[in-house]
């Protein structure tokens, strides 16, 4: 499984990603900087939704920041 997300807009209070499976990009992810609630626009919370969850994560607790993109893959 490879899952790509791409940062498609921030505010002050948010940041939403564009992802999907082998670079689609169908989906979108909402972050709520203030919560760091993540809600998929379509509501189902997958394991493709899961995995760019854990990513962003583990990217922005390195850097500090929301990274530009994401790739998991297993």
């Amino acid at each position: 499984m490879m899952v790509a997300a791409r940062k498609s807009g921030e505010t002050q209070n948010e940041v939403r990603y564009e992802f999907g499976l082998d670079r689609r990009f169908d989906r979108m992810l909402t972050i709520d900087k203030r919560t760091g609630e993540m809600t998929p626009e379509d509501g189902r919370f997958d394991s493709a939704a899961g995995a760019i969850v854990s990513k962003v994560r583990r990217s922005c607790q390195d850097s500090g920041e929301f990274p530009a993109g994401v790739v998991f893959s297993s």
